[in-house]
């Protein structure tokens, strides 16, 4: 996996913009721009910045991502002009930032420490530091500093006001721009991409309003990935045209728009529009003499030539780039070099260099890439080891990308039902509030009757007999809006249990099953189950879209549905795998439930927009207890069993299932031992595999 560009990294997601956040639940910077508000002094004096000096030291920091010595030569003149001795701020953080592109980390702090001993200044130490910890890896940091740099422009650098007007209060938009790009990076890496999107529009509010063309494309560049990450393409197309026209005349500028572009063409599978793209943005970077952002686009190259099947060129492009990052200790981008060049050498069969190069990529710090791009690498190097014919080390990886998924997933979850809680318990909070208005009006009513009752007997019995009518309304609806509230309730607790896109189960209504099954005296899991995961279906995304990704995902899971026996349960595991868990099965019921399954899905072909396609699953099978020694299992380690299986499925040609017949082991610790070496209890028959074969292609 590359950077496809992205300059700006690759993150996962730490904090929320203001926009989003209300009370306590405002980070620290969200809450200054809210205390900021709502005091009723003025604002304090925003620290001073010559706009001239401040276009000039822009374009000494961009030169110094390619010729930093050159740079930072040009600085010393600069810095040498009493006329701008009064700007000793801005001057620092640019030397600070060309420093850490010489490598010199240890000055670029030193620089970052010596602004922070002045509290006008503090903001340009966070962002130092914070961009001095992500050009080294270290994310996590960068966004706790970025998150403390926004506290500190809080009072002219608000999301709670226009653009403009914090521009004219004074905000340090290059400074406030830099801290927004790597919160909305560690954002995106997380997957909170609706998040992402508020603070990226913010960012490119900031870029318009200061008019830096360089700013505004880039922002625009970003937005358009972001927007094809959330499914929005006409958005993304709309967003790179507009970068794409914004660039025009600067060689540098488009390259790294070029960049964008390339990445979004991968995302959509259209690999000659990739490679097409990235040999302009190379052309162009060697045109303005970049030679750090060409190492970048050999890096993508290398990308894509992988994805065409072409290993030995894929490795040489890499091999042509990975001096230039290490020579600029560029770490990030060196990361994905490695990994590329990994997967090329194992398609190479080069299997101890391959060994080699995934010990160093260990050794680099693993905070420079998200759960997402982590993930990413786990799968892309499983798909090269299946490729190369290593089944052992493909599953090695599998596993680990899948617990990894299993964690971002769980993430997400939880954010999202905290979300809705938030929401019904403000609804509840505002009926509440509405009820006690209302009663505060019907006690009102009551005493103005009483008073009137003094007068006059036969009104004080008419508005009595009122009160009671309105006091039973007011019952009545209270007791509506109760039941209203039960039934929403229940309505969140069941959309929390289904999976959104195919309707089935999801793993956390699975986990309830099982919670119920087990019981004190009974903690082994008796049944059967079924892994199930669609054959190929990374070619089915990247060739004809994530829309038709997901029609198949949905005719699958309807497939599947009708496949199974109407007591079985099908749960969607997660991306591309689904389970079925059946009760009271036999072993030979189990292995026509396989064959069933194969026949279901892979049988006919399913319609889509680009045409029929033929669609194949792998399955993985297996009876608990394990027979013949029934030794007890709980049922996080029947799942695991029914994986090996299913992995063992998809390394012998997938379309296929294989079940687990019987298991030569006396003792859990025997046990222990086969799952340990799967494939090599397999070979040595200590366990004893059914296989099923799926529908063969007309």
């Amino acid at each position: 996996m590359t950077p496809r560009m992205r300059l700006s990294g690759r993150l996962v997601a730490l904090f929320l913009l203001a926009s989003l956040c209300t009370g306590a639940q405002r980070p620290a910077w969200a809450q200054a721009a809210w205390i900021e508000r709502a005091a009723a002094s003025s604002l304090p004096a925003a620290p001073k910045l010559d706009a001239a000096l401040d276009q000039a030291l822009s374009a000494l920091q961009r030169q110094a991502f390619d010729h930093p010595d050159q740079a930072l030569q040009a600085l010393r003149r600069l810095q040498s002009d009493a006329a701008y001795a009064a700007f000793e701020a801005q001057i620092l953080s640019a030397e600070g930032r060309i420093q850490m592109r010489l490598g010199n980390s240890a000055q670029t702090l030193a620089i970052a420490d010596r602004l922070a001993q002045d509290p006008q200044r503090l903001a340009r130490a966070h962002v130092l530091r914070a961009e001095e910890a992500d050009y080294a890896g270290r994310s996590e940091e960068a966004a706790e500093h970025a998150a403390k740099a926004l506290s500190a422009l809080a009072p002219w650098c608000s999301a709670e006001r226009e653009a403009k007007q914090s521009l004219q209060l004074g905000c340090d938009f290059r400074n406030a721009w830099a801290a927004l790009r790597l919160i909305e990076e560690k954002q995106q890496g997380d997957g909170a991409f609706a998040q992402a999107e508020v603070t990226a529009r913010w960012r490119q509010a900031l870029a318009d309003a200061s008019g830096d063309e360089h700013l505004r494309a880039l922002s625009m560049g970003a937005l358009a990935l972001l927007s094809q990450r959330m499914d929005q393409p006409e958005q993304a197309k709309r967003w790179l045209t507009q970068a794409l026209q914004l660039a025009q005349g600067n060689p540098l500028l488009q390259a790294h728009v070029k960049g964008y572009e390339a990445t979004l063409a991968s995302r959509q599978g259209q690999l000659e529009v990739q490679v097409r793209a990235l040999d302009e943005a190379l052309d162009l970077a060697n045109k303005a003499d970049a030679p750090h952002v060409a190492a970048y686009m050999q890096l993508n190259l290398a990308d894509a030539n992988l994805r065409l099947g072409q290993a030995a060129k894929a490795k040489a492009l890499v091999l042509q780039a990975l001096p230039t990052l290490q020579r600029y200790g560029d770490q990030r981008p060196e990361r994905s070099a490695r990994n590329n060049l990994i997967q090329s050498l194992i398609l190479l069969r080069q299997f101890e260099l391959a060994h080699r190069e995934i010990a160093k990529l260990d050794l680099m710090p693993k905070d420079q890439a998200g759960k997402v791009h982590l993930m990413e690498e786990l799968r892309e190097q499983a798909e090269a080891w299946a490729a190369a014919g290593r089944p052992k080390e493909a599953i090695a990886n599998f596993h680990q990308e899948r617990k990894l998924n299993a964690e971002l997933v769980a993430r997400n979850r939880e954010s999202s039902l905290d979300q809705l809680k938030v929401k019904f318990d403000s609804e509840r909070k505002q009926r509440e509030l509405e009820l006690l208005m209302r009663d505060k009006s019907l006690v009102e009513r009551q005493l103005a009757n009483r008073q009137l009752a003094q007068q006059v007997g036969f009104a004080v019995a008419v508005l009595l007999a009122l009160s009671l009518v309105l006091a039973g309304v007011m019952v009545k609806r209270v007791r509506a809006a109760n039941k209203k509230l039960k039934a929403n309730e229940a309505l969140l607790r069941a959309q929390s249990e289904r999976d959104p896109l195919t309707d089935l189960a999801n793993r956390r209504y699975f986990l309830a099953v099982m919670e119920q099954q087990q019981t004190p005296q009974q903690a082994s899991f008796n049944g059967a189950l079924m892994m199930i995961d669609i054959d190929h279906f990374k070619h089915v995304n990247d060739q004809h879209g994530h829309g038709i990704g997901d029609v198949v995902i949905c005719e699958v899971a309807r497939r599947l549905s009708h496949a199974v026996r109407a007591e079985d349960l099908v749960v969607r595991w997660g991306g591309e795998e689904f389970l079925v868990f059946a009760p009271d099965v036999s072993q030979e019921q189990l292995k026509a439930l396989a064959e069933r399954v194969l026949q279901g899905v892979g049988a006919t072909p399913i319609d889509t927009e680009d045409g029929p396609l033929r669609i194949t699953v792998s399955v993985g099978f297996a009876h608990f207890p394990l027979p013949p020694s029934n030794l007890v299992l709980p049922w996080e380690q029947a799942v695991n069993w029914a994986d090996m299986a299913l992995y063992t499925a998809k390394s012998q040609g997938r379309n296929r299932a294989m079940g687990i017949a019987t298991v030569d082991a006396r003792d859990t610790d025997a046990l222990t031992q086969i799952e340990a070496d799967f494939d090599a209890a397999c070979s040595s028959e200590r366990v004893s595999l059914i296989q099923v074969l799926g529908p063969q292609a007309a």
